[in-house]
């Protein structure tokens, strides 16, 4: 007889479900049969960053009962890991008042998301929700924001299937940066160099080529229970393309920081570097782009609510959304492009989009419509997201625009046919811009809450003002010799 957690910490404070505690006992006997000797304990934090701590088995039951704590500050740290907010501030307001002396959160298992790493089989992840140590939700948590996404949605009677488009790069590691001098906060890049020379995009030669690092992240894709659907060599260099078959947000956001942090520790262990950055600084990198495809059902029916009955038509639902996310993008921006990289990627003419409009099947427009009459795949694509971006923030970012959109009546325009001339008004070309959209925007913080679009207001900020105060290389370059 396992051990009974409905008596728990976690489940008298309504944090463990009946479900989940009977789970949660099977997989302590996994634990002890599989002999595995580790599990690591994680949360997808603000970045869609994997964090947390390892736990011997002895430690793993305590998990289910009382949860695991852990510092708050991992919630408020900027992409340099530098603590964004003032902790130690008595007139600290928002998230660092409730987080005041860098005091903990605690981390509430997902026990479905459990994973034994197909690369370290002694070694196990699960997946945790951050609450307040008194059992409340905290508002910008990575798989909170979803949900309440989800929530809304279901509010109206519709719940989203999304897939997803993969582009990232694998080099050779050349030099690991690690002595001293380099190892600050950020620490310096990686040297690299390339697997594939690139620029013959989907020929069999250049997967010949990669084939070893492809057959490395496919497999163990595929062992944690990714829904792998295609490994595809890319227009650039080194760049791949790994895309996954439909399932729901939640799965979706969880597949894609389970895929991201593999990739990111296999290719290590094989003295490789990958890297999901919007726009690396080497020569001849091409960008890498996220495109999240996104259909919405009728809850009652099952039925595809952006299936036309005639082709070339949209239906009112399809057009709604498109219509919510084209009016909301700029808004949305800083949930799906959230670096100051990311707006090098909104370049014309790079199978990039960077104005706001729709086409259909239009690789060069933000959102391509790919619907056809009797077709259940009838979807849209956002082009606009890149592979940085945190997924929950993202999904969410999707849901909450389209639903919006649908609500408020709104009708798509006519779509474009020449994506990259006209009149349409452009994506945001900085952070800065983005930052401002959003902060301009009610619509975010009317779903998710003033203390969401605060933080996340602020954390980005803190990164932007970063960026703005480097003195960089072609300042240098433009101004040191002249003056």
């Amino acid at each position: 007889m396992g051990r009974d957690y409905s008596t728990g910490k976690l489940a008298q404070m309504g944090l463990l479900s009946s479900a989940a505690s009977a789970l949660a006992q099977d997989l302590c006997s996994q634990v002890a049969a599989e002999g595995i000797e580790t599990i690591r304990v994680l949360f997808a934090d603000q970045h869609g960053i994997l964090r947390g701590k390892t736990l011997v088995p002895e430690a793993f039951a305590s998990v289910f009962d009382a949860g695991l704590n852990i510092p708050s500050t991992l919630l408020l740290k900027d992409t340099s890991h530098r603590t964004a907010f003032p902790v130690w501030s008595e007139a600290a307001k928002g998230p660092a008042h409730l987080m005041r002396g860098a005091s903990d959160v605690m981390l509430v298992p997902r026990p479905e998301t459990f994973r034994v790493l197909p690369w370290s089989p002694h070694s196990a992840w699960m997946l945790c929700t951050p609450v307040m140590r008194d059992g409340n939700p905290i508002a910008f948590a990575s798989d909170t924001v979803l949900q309440t996404a989800v929530d809304r949605l279901a509010g109206q009677g519709m719940a989203a299937t999304l897939g997803l488009e993969v582009e990232f790069q694998i080099y050779e590691r050349l030099d690991d940066a690690r002595d001293h001098g380099r190892c600050g906060m950020p620490g310096a890049p990686v040297q690299t160099r390339n697997l594939a020379q690139g620029y013959q995009y989907l020929t069999e030669t250049r997967y010949g080529e990669m084939e070893r690092a492809l057959d490395l992240v496919r497999r163990n894709a595929q062992g944690l229970r990714l829904p792998v659907r295609s490994v595809e060599v890319e227009m650039g260099p080194s760049q791949v393309e790994f895309t996954f078959a439909p399932a729901d947000p939640m799965t979706q956001a969880d597949a894609m920081v389970m895929f991201r942090t593999m990739v990111k520790e296999v290719c290590a262990a094989e003295g490789m570097h990958a890297s999901f950055m919007a726009k690396p600084r080497l020569e001849n990198a091409m960008a890498n782009g996220w495109h999240v495809h996104q259909s919405v059902q009728d809850i009652a029916t099952g039925r595809n609510l952006f299936m036309p009955e005639a082709a070339g038509d949209l239906t009112a639902a399809a057009s709604g959304w498109i219509a919510g996310l084209l009016t909301h993008a700029k808004a949305a921006s800083l949930m799906i492009a959230p670096t100051v990289n990311s707006y090098k990627r909104y370049q014309p003419y790079q199978l990039a989009p960077n104005r706001i409009q729709w086409g259909a099947d239009n690789r060069g427009a933000m959102l391509r419509a790919l619907t056809a009459s009797r077709d259940p795949a009838s979807r849209i694509e956002n082009r606009a997201p890149d592979s940085s971006a945190n997924p929950y923030y993202a999904f969410a970012a999707q849901l909450i625009a389209g639903a919006e959109g649908i609500k408020a009546g709104l009708a798509a325009p006519p779509p474009t046919t020449s994506p990259y001339e006209g009149e349409a008004e452009k994506l945001p070309a900085s952070l800065g811009e983005a930052l401002e959209a959003f902060e301009a925007s009610t619509v975010f913080a009317a779903a998710l809450g003033d203390d969401f679009s605060t933080y996340l207001s602020h954390l980005k900020r803190f990164e932007w003002e970063r960026y703005l105060s480097t003195i960089s290389e072609w300042e240098q370059a433009e101004y040191f010799n002249l003056f």
